[in-house]
């Protein structure tokens, strides 16, 4: 099973980027909840039951797609280089 990397940035597969928090539980059923913030507009915070920000995309409603999951961590490289000493 894909696990969830907190202070991680993730694509949406729409296109825009998250930058997950943290996991929380529902105190009412134990079911287990990603928090992450918009990395765009207002940065609104959300949360989103994490069976489902960790499932595929559904490719017969968004055939054009070609993120397999619909959330994916990506990286970001620095554009600053480091000098070594």
């Amino acid at each position: 099973m894909r696990e969830i990397e907190k202070n991680t940035i993730y694509k949406h597969f729409k296109g825009d980027y998250y930058l997950v928090l943290d996991i929380a539980k529902s105190s009412e059923t134990e079911e287990q909840y990603v928090i992450y913030r918009a990395l765009y507009g207002d940065n609104e915070l959300w949360i989103r039951p994490l069976d489902m920000f960790l499932s595929e995309v559904d490719h017969e409603k968004y055939p054009k797609v070609e993120q397999k999951y619909r959330f994916e961590k990506i990286k970001i490289e620095s554009i600053v280089k480091t000098e070594k000493r």
